[in-house]
């Protein structure tokens, strides 16, 4: 078999995350919350297999190749769901492994899409493992092991350059691949610390620590999972919605940024960052014209209400963060589709966001435009530029191939998805919401429902959805191709 080192690598990052099931084994322990035995039996299963799978292997291992590393990060995409799954599966009484699977996915993806309802009696530990596979899947379960992996003799640069998306492919921030990855989440530990003091400090009324904990993980993963069926319109609070705001802003963008920015100990770094201008502008425009629009429309009588209620879900959806504090979905279409909308470009490059992400979006725009000028002017030289540097034509034809792919995968699985049963808004914006990994979607998978009323059928359709998403579709897609398996 040619892959031997990846299933020994793969081995290696199973094991990893079965132990990541020891912080929510400790809670259940500690509150006797009774879902102790599921993950007993999780990470004996998990460890298990990991260790016969390594074993069966390690004579066969040596550094991974490019085309290794999309493989790999493929498999662990695929296969972490199951092990993920299990404490779902074998605590809450009757959830089928589709529907576990289908939220261990979409944890660990960000998307925040649920099919469980009770949320609210659900023990403690369980919830929070639901919020912890966000904030794992935020930054990447790949690049936690790249920094592990080396120390294995498993070299991790290509499943890193496999997994990041935007500039991060093309930068070294360290010198050490394994550097960079923990510098990246020396970053994401210090603002969700933040995130998780900053809740926890203004919802002392309503918010307990672990809920603190929880939410801390979820928005800074931008996952969207709650620990409230309501998700965070339980609480009603504006000061909670103005945290979850300011860090999913923060988690919105780049964290090559963020890190930067912190060793540098200046604010340069986000002045250098060509996408920042966008990314606030996107937002801006959107949250003052759907208010406008809003308030026009007659959904609204006072224009704070208005405000508070559109650049909550402005910013949740665009950012790909999924929580919601009302059903948006009794707002005028438009509106609903705006933010739906959002979702597919306004997340910076190297975020924990999903979509397109800005980058490709302003590229997209310039070359559009270059084009229209090209047809007046058909002499004309005009080099698309981003942050003053020009743009080479090898990446402009990567992001035209991107963005038509992203568009043929929305129409096939829309259409795969209404030929199922689905009224048409429900398949469009289900597919929408999973391939952005933002979660709730409209209609029958509004902000007030959930996934549950999918089939199974539907249920797979969504969760391949969120995955080839997640992975920023090319890197799906490639091991899907019948070339890469050729010698």
């Amino acid at each position: 078999m040619r892959h031997f080192q990846v299933l020994n690598a793969l081995a290696v990052i199973i094991g990893i995350f079965a132990l990541t099931m020891l912080l929510p084994l400790g809670v259940s322990w500690y509150y006797r919350d009774g879902a102790e035995f599921a993950y007993d039996e999780a990470m004996l299963l998990a460890l298990g297999s990991a260790a016969l799978l390594w074993l069966a292997t390690r004579r066969r291992r040596r550094d991974l190749t490019v085309r290794d590393g999309f493989l790999l990060v493929v498999l662990t995409w695929a296969v972490l769901p199951i092990y993920a799954g299990l404490p779902l599966y074998l605590h809450i009484e009757g959830l089928s492994f589709t529907d576990a699977y289908f939220e261990a996915a979409s944890g660990l993806t960000t998307t925040g899409a649920t099919v469980l309802t009770g949320l609210d009696q659900l023990p403690v530990s369980i919830n929070l493992w639901r919020m912890q596979l966000h904030w794992l899947g935020g930054m990447g379960v790949i690049v936690l092991a790249v920094a592990v992996l080396p120390l294995l003799g498993i070299g991790g640069r290509q499943m890193f350059k496999a997994e990041t998306p935007g500039p991060m492919k093309e930068s070294r921030l360290t010198p050490r691949i394994a550097e960079t990855a923990r510098g990246l989440y020396v970053v994401y530990v210090l603002l969700t610390v933040a995130c998780g003091a900053a809740l926890y400090y203004f919802g002392m009324r309503d918010m307990d620590g672990w809920d603190a904990v929880m939410h801390a993980f979820s928005i800074m993963g931008l996952g969207g999972f709650s620990s409230r069926d309501a998700s965070l319109g339980h609480y009603g609070s504006l000061q909670l919605e103005l945290v979850a705001m300011t860090f999913a802003l923060f988690s919105g963008i780049n964290y090559a940024t963020h890190f930067l920015a912190l060793r540098s100990r200046s604010l340069k770094p986000y002045r250098n960052d060509s996408e920042l201008p966008y990314y606030a502008g996107a937002l801006t425009a959107s949250i003052l014209g759907l208010t406008a629009y809003l308030m026009y429309s007659g959904a609204y009588d006072e224009v704070g209400t208005a405000l508070r209620h559109v650049a909550f879900h402005s910013i949740s959806l665009a950012t790909s963060l999924g929580l919601a504090t009302m059903d948006y979905t009794v707002w005028p279409m438009f509106a609903q589709l705006w933010i739906l909308f959002l979702g597919s470009f306004v997340a910076c490059a190297g975020s924990t966001g999903g979509g397109i992400k800005m980058m490709r979006a302003v590229i997209l725009y310039k070359q559009l435009f270059r084009e229209l000028l090209r047809a007046m002017h058909p002499a004309i030289v005009r080099p698309v530029t981003l942050g003053g540097q020009a743009v080479a034509e090898p990446v402009l034809h990567a992001v035209l191939g991107f963005s038509f792919i992203y568009m043929v995968s929305i129409v096939s699985l829309t259409l795969i998805l209404s030929a199922s049963g689905l009224s048409i808004v429900t398949a469009f914006s289900a597919v929408v919401a999973c391939i952005n990994n933002t979660g709730p979607g409209l209609d029958a998978v509004g902000p007030a429902t959930n996934y549950s009323v999918l089939t199974d059928f539907q249920t797979w359709v969504c969760a391949f959805t969120m995955i080839l998403g997640r992975l920023e579709l090319f890197t799906l897609l490639v091991v899907l191709m019948p070339a890469f398996w050729r010698k």
